[in-house]
């Protein structure tokens, strides 16, 4: 982001060594055969006898007037050096102004040249499945996108204090964000940190969205939305879980039942490469876990019922798949990250500010310990709901991006993106899509690698509205559909 700044002198720091023309006093020009000058005409003998004597004759009033001839040839050559000077002068800043012309071209082609340099490295591009796909026809793109709270900025100035005011402004972002829409032609949107709903759902109306939201409870002004383009799809259920019913805070969670529209075609935004045969109806989850690291048992408490209650809606339409989406605020070297992909954790393995993985992040790059972790009766009966010390879920889950490999600038050795979400006091993921074994990743929107983020000195920025990054994938259906 910082360009280095050039300063620009007339007589030094040229880009290339510039040596002008040496120029001679007056009285050098009249020399004769020096070579560059050609010789002066020769004056006669008689005119020299004429000025001798002439000069013999005046020797009085030339002594008398000596003083003022003088004067005079003083006053000449103050002028003959003015004008030499006045020349010089002329001639350095005719120059001056041509070579600054140059540089300044060669200073804007060197900035053009970085600009797109840089558009290319900040530009996300898409990644696709070393797999044939190729059989599976009905396709869906997903997003899930934390577009960062306006409250939630203004009440932590320290998180963004790298970032400048303008990038910080709701009507700037929003409107970065749907570039982004427009450009990665999502179906389905999950959305969290949503405080300015109105105007979000006034927004993408006009490209062709419905929605529904759920807020948090308490004093927080933020919550959860979902989007579908409802040209694409139908709503058939809508539900959403305020987890402070069960003593789990005031975050929330949404699940709805889409059907795919089978009356669109492949060239429908958000849709497969031909006409759906069948109706396709799915589960979409989206979440928003609580932030605190200390509380790993509400942390997975949250996520517990999330599974819970995916699952449920997916037996009560008839076996459908599940895509579950958020942010989890735990990372992919954490207990939580191996309960979503294991289906099953023991508890006491694992200490209670480690389970989200956000507390020295580098301590928990394994999950074998032999230790024994002490919870309290209360602290398990928040994670499991029964007092237990096992957790186990039902949904086979697969990470969309993990499904999908990367590279080393963008990945980590789990196959998550190495960077979702990055300010001042943290640069790491926190973000994902997961799918059941129903589907199968198609493409996923890669993420930047970390010395382009870094670049930026934190998010939003010029180009990106949130200080999350958002996740896009293609997903594709794997069985032959189901009638609904």
């Amino acid at each position: 982001m910082h360009l280095s700044r050039f300063t620009y002198s007339s007589d030094k720091g040229l880009s290339t060594p510039y040596a002008p023309p040496k120029f001679k006093s007056p009285g050098n020009m009249g020399r004769i055969g020096d070579g560059r000058y050609p010789p002066a005409e020769q004056p006669s003998r008689s005119s020299a006898s004429k000025r001798s004597r002439t000069s013999q004759f005046d020797v009085g009033q030339h002594r008398s007037k000596k003083k003022q001839r003088g004067t005079i040839r003083q006053t000449e050559t103050e002028t003959e050096t003015l004008t030499l000077n006045h020349t010089s002068t002329s001639y350095t800043r005719t120059y001056a102004t041509s070579s600054t012309f140059s540089y300044n071209r060669r200073k804007e082609k060197r900035h053009k040249g970085k600009s797109k340099r840089t558009s290319a490295e900040d530009k996300r591009k898409w990644v696709y499945s070393t797999h044939d796909v190729s059989p599976y026809l009905d396709r869906v793109v997903f997003m899930s996108y934390n577009i960062l709270g306006v409250k939630n900025a203004a009440n932590h100035e320290d998180l963004y204090h790298n970032v400048a005011p303008k990038y910080l402004d709701w009507d700037y972002r929003k409107r970065l964000i749907r570039k982004e829409i427009r450009e990665y032609n999502p179906g389905i949107m999950c959305f969290q940190e949503v405080d300015c709903y109105d105007d979000l759902d006034y927004l993408l109306q006009k490209e062709g969205f419905k929605g529904v939201y759920q807020a948090r409870t308490g004093d927080a002004c933020d919550g959860c939305a979902i989007f579908w383009n409802r040209e694409l799809f139908d709503l058939l259920h809508e539900e959403s879980i305020e987890f402070q019913e069960f003593d789990l805070r005031n975050n929330v969670c949404q699940l709805c039942v889409f059907k795919m529209n089978v009356k669109n075609s492949s060239k429908d935004m958000g849709a497969s490469n031909s006409e759906s045969i069948s109706s396709r109806s799915f589960v979409v989850g989206n979440i928003h876990v609580l932030f605190n690291p200390n509380r790993g048992d509400i942390k997975l408490g949250q996520v517990r019922l999330f599974l819970e209650s995916a699952q449920r809606l997916s037996l009560e339409w008839g076996d459908i798949p599940v895509v579950l989406a958020g942010d989890l605020n735990s990372m992919p070297q954490s207990a939580m990250y191996q309960f979503l992909t294991s289906s099953k954790l023991d508890i006491q393995m694992h200490e209670r500010k480690q389970i989200s993985g956000q507390i020295y992040p580098s301590q928990n790059r394994s999950f074998k310990s032999s230790f024994i972790y002490r919870w309290s009766d209360e602290e398990l009966r928040l994670a499991t709901g029964t007092g237990a010390s096992h957790l186990i879920h039902q949904l086979q889950l697969r990470s969309a991006y993990a499904g999908v490999p990367g590279s080393s600038g963008t990945r980590d050795n789990s196959g998550e993106p190495l960077v979702t979400s990055y300010h001042s006091k943290f640069m790491g993921t926190v973000d994902y899509i997961w799918h059941t074994t129903d589907f199968v990743p198609v493409r996923v929107l890669d993420t930047l690698p970390i010395d382009v983020l870094s670049r930026t000195r934190g998010l939003p920025s010029k180009k990106w509205g949130s200080d999350h990054l958002a996740l896009v994938c293609e997903l594709a259906f794997t069985d032959g559909g189901s009638e609904t």
